[in-house]
């Protein structure tokens, strides 16, 4: 067993995880705690901050305890987390001044709407790259200002400081309020509709548009870098990384050449494919974004198709339809049949991500007959995965003008092997997963394991990756394009379902 070890902090949508690598990428030890899931609203989505924190307390030490070792086994602390999820806490007590604002939650769309309509998707693709999109932090940060009383006043006077998880957890882990770091690193501030994508610094002209003072910002640093030594659970030991939860897959899978390209299967799911330091305009509905930016090496920037609903659809399937008992049961009964019968299952259940950018957007399943059973459903809410990530890629080549050639995968969703079979037919391109399926952590600890030498560099991490399993195209030319077809009906179906309130008639 090697004599030291990288940590990385995994804070996840719906738990935090701490896993320790060895030099060769193994996983050596994971600890892992779930927290607790807000609703208050329909569409609202909240998490506790001081949980998440209190569960890293917890989750470090475990992952230490399994294998027998002390901070002074650890060479560094990489940590990846969820994005554009929003906390706002204070700068005074160290205290978060209410729930943190989840990444999935929807209750700035009426202001998402405005801004479509007026200054439009132009003027943010221009400068942030972003389209208008309630995925995002800088309408979250005006939705808190515009009903929180007095809240910008104090964000002005520099009482307030924001964060994504990421600056949370650096904060409190450097020493909160006794001079702990208010950091973030690109690929989570290039989520904010707040940076220029060039310059990677805070853009004035969008922080005055969204009215949010510069006080309130964490200071941007590199992907990897020392940033400085915990105080708090690891004294002495160095925090070397940060990444968005997708940028480090992005990083763990090794895709460092232009045109490699990953996706993560979750709950929901995430494609970036590398484009190089050129930065590419997307014009078929893709994010442009940060890659990852290591030290004072020119900045890696990517583009990236988000779909926000495709392991939560087998959820409620499991859940709310009550037609599995597990989430694994869904291939089991979808190899009861053939094919879908007809029937296709659009998951817009609060709108629709990548490509198309529709908060109007709602779940439709179209093409029922009496014949369609469980299993055919069951292969529809399957497929739904599979055509959202064709209609993600094809956005992808027009965008590069070049075909993808092969495609990693990851993420809990990619242990159901029909599903990774109809990935590899309905993209007609290879789907291949590799032995350490613990990527986002992994790209965590390897930036981290740069930063301090750990590794020498980026080909030694190529060295690391091995293939676990591989699928081949198989599926009918004829038959793709005519099933995808009909998928793009369904979809133009699911358009137009959420309209505005009227507006009471006149007296």
């Amino acid at each position: 067993m090697a004599d030291r070890y990288v940590m990385s902090i995994d804070q996840g949508t719906t738990s935090t995880r701490c896993i320790l690598f060895d030099q060769r990428g193994r996983l050596c030890s994971v600890a892992q705690r779930e927290h607790r899931q807000y609703f208050p609203r329909p569409g609202w989505v909240e998490h506790d901050p001081v949980e998440i924190w209190r569960n890293v307390r917890r989750v470090v030490p475990e992952a230490m305890a399994h294998i027998g070792v002390d901070a002074g086994a650890i060479a560094a602390i990489g940590i990846a987390n969820q994005r554009e999820t929003t906390v706002l806490w204070d700068r005074r007590t160290g205290l978060p001044l209410g729930r943190a604002i989840v990444w999935q939650d929807t209750r700035t769309a009426p202001l998402v709407d405005a801004l479509r309509n007026r200054p439009g998707d132009e003027y943010f693709l221009d400068r942030c790259g972003l389209p208008p999109s309630t995925y995002f932090s800088a309408p979250r940060i005006r939705w808190l200002f515009d009903h929180v009383e007095g809240l910008e006043e104090r964000a002005r006077a520099g009482e307030v400081l924001f964060g994504t998880m990421e600056s949370w957890l650096i904060y409190n882990l450097t020493g909160g309020i006794h001079g702990g770091l208010h950091i973030t690193d690109p690929t989570n501030a290039s989520r904010t509709m707040l940076v220029n994508l060039r310059t990677l610094t805070w853009d004035s002209e969008l922080l005055d548009f969204f009215g949010v003072p510069r006080a309130l910002l964490p200071e941007i640093r590199s992907s990897a870098e020392s940033y400085g030594e915990a105080r708090a659970l690891l004294p002495g030991v160095r925090i070397t990384a940060a990444l968005g939860d997708q940028h480090a897959a992005l990083f763990g899978q090794t895709c460092f050449s232009p045109g490699e390209a990953k996706c993560t299967y979750g709950t929901g799911s995430f494609l970036l494919r590398n484009t190089g330091t050129e930065l590419v305009r997307s014009r078929n509905g893709l994010i442009t974004t940060i890659a990852y930016k290591i030290a004072t090496e020119p900045t890696v920037y990517a583009l990236e198709g988000p779909m926000a609903v495709t392991g939560s659809l087998v959820q409620w399937f499991r859940d709310q339809l009550g037609l599995i008992g597990t989430a694994p049961e869904i291939e089991t009964l979808a190899r009861t049949v053939e094919d879908n019968g007809g029937c296709y299952i659009v998951p817009a259940f609060s709108g629709l991500f990548a490509p198309h950018w529709r908060s109007d957007a709602r779940g439709v399943v179209v093409g029922l007959t009496s014949y369609i059973t469980k299993g055919h459903l069951a292969r529809a809410v399957l497929e739904a995965t599979a055509w959202q990530t064709r209609e993600v890629v094809d956005a992808m080549n027009a965008d590069c003008g070049l075909p993808l050639r092969r495609l990693k995968v990851d993420g809990g969703m990619t242990s159901d092997n029909l599903l990774m079979q109809m990935l590899a037919d309905v993209l007609d391109v290879p789907v291949v997963r590799p032995l350490v399926a613990e990527t986002v952590s992994l790209g965590a600890a390897y930036a981290a394991g740069l930063a301090v030498e750990y590794w020498p560099d980026l080909e030694a991490l190529r060295a690391n990756w091995h293939r676990a399993a591989q699928w081949l195209p198989a599926m009918d030319p004829e038959r793709r394009e005519e099933e995808y077809e009909s998928w793009r009906q369904a979809v133009e179906r699911s358009f137009g379902w959420v309209r505005p309130p009227r507006r009471p008639s006149a007296p």
